[in-house]
């Protein structure tokens, strides 16, 4: 089967965008979720044009062979693994930037186009594409679809599904669909655009996407708070949020997290704190306003609230929340965790995993998004030893019961890929599943595109 794969596909691709060679193809079959199962590809193409991916595509219908597609494959759900004998599609080399409109306020751009490359580039006509995910220095724009992506900035600017406008997507059978718009405003037809946002993959491959953008904000400044419980921390985003302010930013570090992010970057963050809240504004003039938060902190229980001296000193108290999921991994192996909860509800999230940790006896630093309820409790664990292992999976179906039961969700913004699968289930019920496998027939009746992955 692989000879005749590999010759249908060389009818119609260059030999440079082929990869057979095993164990180069064994480097692309999985994303960065660790503990999920992966296959092993038959080969990698490395598309460059949307011609090649329908060339692919149309392979793949014909001779019945499953496709993998993937980006920078830092996901954290296993949604870009690969499965046996399949095609990955891998999309980094379509990584052109075609235009950014500073009248329309948009850009189009092809998949592999790195989210920070788009924001530089952008920066050139005083303009910001604004989701940011952790890994937005490596991570590509398609990946970022493809997981519905989210980000720190995310509580005031959203998340990417507001910014995608249009996409340009080649089906299972390699027709090419174009959906949306270029204009802010469009209601024609029912909205598919959306419906590939966070579909991972698996109803079509994103080859250009239509992209909203926004003005440049002034650099946020960053008020930080230390409490002695997580508790106080919730009740101080609850505070916040009622008391109508705005942050472009509202981020959250257990203790085990800071002490995590202390051991690796020496920045000197208070290691005797339960839960470090960072909150911060990029308005014109934001003194009075991070006055009043301050005030809002110490009220809800802070021990310490003090703010940034200027943008330099808020981009360091950033620097260390981005640092902390490769601060928490270096302490052993991870399992991540991504539950959204109401904002009202972040307190209780909060203790519960704390209780989860105990009950299970595993570690769990937990990093949060606190602005709009998505935390990452992160599991971390002895891989070597199976008991602790147990306890560690344990653990993270707990956290996900919880989530649920809080009135959220088991993913926020890393997608489900195959760490989730089976968890979606429980979300949706059965309506929601037969509803959701009724759109996968429609779009991907030989289930080729992605098998496994989601639903």
């Amino acid at each position: 089967m692989t000879t005749d794969l590999f010759a249908a596909l060389r009818e119609g691709l260059p030999a440079h965008v082929l990869v057979t060679d095993a164990d180069i193809a064994a480097s692309y079959a999985r994303d960065m979720a660790g503990l999920c199962e992966a296959g092993t590809p038959a080969l990698v193409v490395l598309a460059e044009t949307t011609e090649h991916v329908r060339h692919v595509m149309r392979v793949a219908t014909r001779l019945r062979v499953p496709v993998v597609p993937q980006g920078a494959r830092t996901g954290l759900s296993g949604g870009a693994n690969a499965v046996d004998g399949c095609i990955v599609l891998s999309l980094v080399r379509m990584n052109r930037i075609l235009s950014v409109d500073p009248v329309d306020r948009i850009a189009v751009v092809e998949p592999g186009v790195v989210n920070a490359d788009l924001s530089k580039a952008t920066a050139e006509h005083g303009l910001v594409y604004p989701p940011d995910p952790s890994s937005w220095e490596t991570c590509t724009i398609g990946g970022n679809i493809g997981t519905g992506a989210g980000g720190l900035c995310c509580v005031k600017y959203g998340v990417t599904a507001e910014y995608v406008l249009g996409l340009e997507v080649v089906l299972a059978d390699g027709e090419v669909l174009r959906t949306g718009r270029r204009t802010p405003k469009g209601v024609a037809g029912y909205d598919l655009t959306r419906l590939f946002v966070g579909a991972e993959g698996t109803l079509g491959v994103v080859t250009q996407a239509t992209l909203a953008l926004r003005p440049t904000p002034p650099p946020a400044l960053v008020t930080v708070a230390q409490f002695a419980s997580t508790t106080a921390a919730g009740v101080a985003v609850a505070r916040i949020m009622a008391a109508g302010h705005t942050p472009s930013l509202m981020e959250l570090m257990d203790g085990t997290t800071v002490r995590a992010v202390n051991a690796m970057s020496n920045m000197g963050l208070p290691d005797e704190t339960a839960a470090l809240l960072l909150v911060g504004l990029d308005t014109p003039e934001p003194a009075a306003e991070l006055a009043a938060i301050e005030a809002i902190c110490t009220e809800a229980g802070a021990f310490e609230a003090f703010t940034a001296e200027d943008a330099e000193d808020s981009a360091m108290f950033m620097q260390a929340r981005r640092l902390a999921l490769p601060a928490l991994e270096r302490l052993g192996t991870s399992l991540i965790d991504d539950v959204a909860v109401p904002r009202s509800r972040l307190g209780e999230l909060l203790d519960g995993v704390a209780a989860i940790a105990e009950r299970f006896e595993t570690r769990i630093g937990v990093c949060a998004h606190a602005g709009d309820g998505n935390t990452h409790p992160i599991v971390v664990f002895d891989a070597t030893d199976p008991a602790a292992v147990e306890r560690a999976h344990a653990a993270f179906d707990a956290i996900m019961r919880l989530g649920l039961d809080l009135g959220g969700t088991i993913t926020g913004e890393h997608g489900v890929g195959l760490l989730k699968r089976e968890w979606l289930a429980t979300e949706l019920g059965p309506v929601g599943v037969r509803a959701h496998l009724s759109v996968k027939s429609a779009f991907d009746p030989l289930g080729i595109l992605n098998p496994g992955k989601v639903i």
